[in-house]
């Protein structure tokens, strides 16, 4: 009986989610359509095709429109005397707003647009939790919490669901020997994800006008924070303040990843004070609260000194941005925890959506500073090695340190990378890193990340052609199937990583062997630094007295030794076409 009375909750609860956030729903729904069209057709259209690239970008705008849509129906419950032609107004605009979004801000998938994609994203969900709290006093630490449970009790069900579908699968698939395709396990994974557990989560929602009096506070919850978590943060304190007190009488300050973990500690610890607020009657918490925020000042003050030697030395770029940013708010949260004996904690999420808005939009933005920052550089380092005549750059009349030839590069390679060399001062249009040793006098200088003694290379193409010229030859073989090793009666190409070479044997001959490290070394002069390469510059033909080749290469990747220029291909995806003589 309880099973029953339990499906039919689960059932009731279901229907009021639908009924509620119909628009939510069917924007999750038409992710998971997309998705399953793009695996469908990337194997076909190819990975980089520019029809998988819009479907992508679509995939994204539905995924975006679902914090939205959650946001502008929490408004209408707050406002309910709203009629429904101006719901409808407003539904119109946001989907106008989608459609600019797509066509202005996410033309591609670089890097500025990814992060700010992934901004608007946070700041939505922020804003989904918040709304209906702005202008209520009590109880929005508890709706937060009973909206965290029902997170996880999704995510658990999800998890169960999955497997037990997917073990049905598999056992029709294997004892029945009714064949079912791999991708439908992704498409079982991406209902339950997609379909499933928005409906479920959306259901446990509290209304507007639902009171959170009755509430208890999450048993699991309490343990988890009072006899496990708190601890622990008050344990990493202490192992702080011992390596800041290393610091002091060193006078060696730390580089890069301690800022990040300092950071990361400091939000984790403003997470948990607003968990904990509403059981402030207990000592343990009350104290926790008390001293906790005043003794990461100082800490937070270190992470400030540290990264401004570093922004001192190398600039300010986006990683550094949203360190220094992050850093400010949650030195001014602890701040306001310190020093205010009443406080409003939904001033938090609300202060850190405005915060994420401004980091990504804007003058103030991560970007616009970042590529701000690194001009200046640049310009420092131009004037001071004279190499700046009336906003001009000449070559140098003296030899250039080697560090500022370093600098120089590094500050190119990440305007590449992450935005575009037309946005570097004093540089001409249609300036290529393979020119620079004409503008600069001096050569481009590479420096890929190192592993151990190894750097890393990718060369990707930009695009997939549309149609490919195979006039004059017999064979076509795609290597893009993860296969080492294709044949076709006695013809066989086989690709040996061991030997970093793809070879043609035709029955027990050899027709042709290809280093293809031969091939990166010719991308390499092309493409100091691995970015996207052009179709064009990805195929490669080759000719003897038995064979003719062409190869289209999509990707190809791997490592090479920077001390003796030893070159280790990993892997790659490419076509070879063969005409026999």
């Amino acid at each position: 009986m309880k099973i029953i009375n339990a499906i039919n909750k689960t059932y009731i609860e279901i229907y009021k989610s639908l009924k509620r956030f119909p628009v939510t729903i069917a924007l999750s729904t038409s992710v998971v359509a997309v998705m399953i069209m793009i695996s469908e057709m990337q194997y076909s259209a190819g990975y980089d095709s520019p029809f998988i690239k819009t479907l992508t970008r679509l995939a994204m705008v539905f995924a975006l429109a679902i914090p939205l849509s959650l946001c502008i129906k929490l408004i209408f419950e707050r406002y309910k005397q709203m009629s429904i032609a101006f719901k409808t107004l407003v539904y119109a605009l946001a989907a106008g707003a989608l459609v600019v979004y797509y066509f202005s801000l996410l033309k591609d998938l670089e890097m500025v647009s990814v992060v700010r994609y992934i901004a608007l994203n946070f700041a939505f969900y922020l804003g989904f939790l918040f709304i209906p709290y702005i202008n209520k006093k009590e109880d929005f630490e508890l709706y937060i919490i009973k909206i965290t449970s029902r997170f996880f009790i999704t995510v658990i069900y999800a998890i169960v669901l999955f497997l037990g579908l997917a073990a049905i699968i598999f056992t029709v698939d294997k004892l029945l020997g009714i064949y079912v395709e791999e991708e439908f396990y992704y498409y079982t994974w991406l209902f339950i994800v997609g379909i499933f557990s928005p409906v479920f989560f959306l259901a446990g929602v509290p209304t507007f006008d639902e009171s959170l009096e009755d509430y208890k506070y999450p048993n699991f919850f309490k343990i988890l924070l009072l006899y496990i978590v708190m601890p622990l943060l008050v344990i990493y304190m202490g192992i702080l303040y011992i390596y800041f007190a290393k610091i002091i009488i060193t006078r060696v300050w730390p580089i890069g990843l301690v800022s990040h973990l300092v950071l990361w500690y400091s939000a984790l610890c403003v997470a948990v004070i607003f968990l904990i607020e509403p059981i402030k009657n207990n000592i343990w918490v009350n104290k926790f609260i008390a001293f906790l925020p005043k003794l990461i000042l100082p800490i937070l003050v270190m992470m400030f000194i540290s990264m401004g030697i570093r922004i001192n030395a190398y600039g300010i770029t986006e990683n550094r941005y949203f360190v220094m940013i992050l850093g400010i708010w949650v030195f001014c949260v602890m701040l306001y925890i310190s020093f205010r004996k009443v406080h409003r904690n939904i001033i938090l999420p609300i202060s850190l959506s405005i915060i994420t808005i401004i980091s990504v939009f804007g003058p103030l933005s991560s970007f616009s500073v970042s590529k701000f920052s690194q001009n200046n550089r640049m310009s420092d380092i131009l004037a001071r090695n004279e190499m700046l005549v009336e906003n001009k750059i000449i070559k140098p009349k003296a030899d250039v340190a080697e560090k500022d030839k370093k600098e120089i590069s590094a500050i190119l390679r990440y305007f590449e990378r992450n935005h575009s060399l037309n946005d570097v001062k004093y540089l001409e249009k249609g300036f290529a890193l393979k020119d620079m040793e004409k503008i600069f006098g001096f050569a481009y200088e590479d420096s890929a990340p190192y592993v151990g003694n190894e750097s890393y290379f990718a060369y990707n193409v930009n695009q997939s052609p549309e149609a490919l010229d195979i006039s004059g030859y017999e064979y076509f073989f795609d290597m893009r199937t993860y296969k080492n090793t294709l044949t076709y009666g006695d013809l066989k190409v086989e690709f040996v990583q061991q030997k970093d070479e793809v070879n043609i044997i035709n029955a027990k001959d050899t027709l042709y062997s290809l280093k293809l490290s031969e091939v990166v070394k010719a991308l390499k002069s092309k493409y100091p630094t691995g970015q996207g390469v052009d179709q064009k510059d990805m195929i490669f033909d080759f000719e003897n007295e038995f064979i003719k080749l062409k190869f289209v290469f999509f990707s190809i990747y791997g490592s090479d030794d920077p001390v003796d220029g030893d070159i280790k291909i990993d892997g790659g995806d490419f076509y070879v076409l063969i005409e026999l003589k």
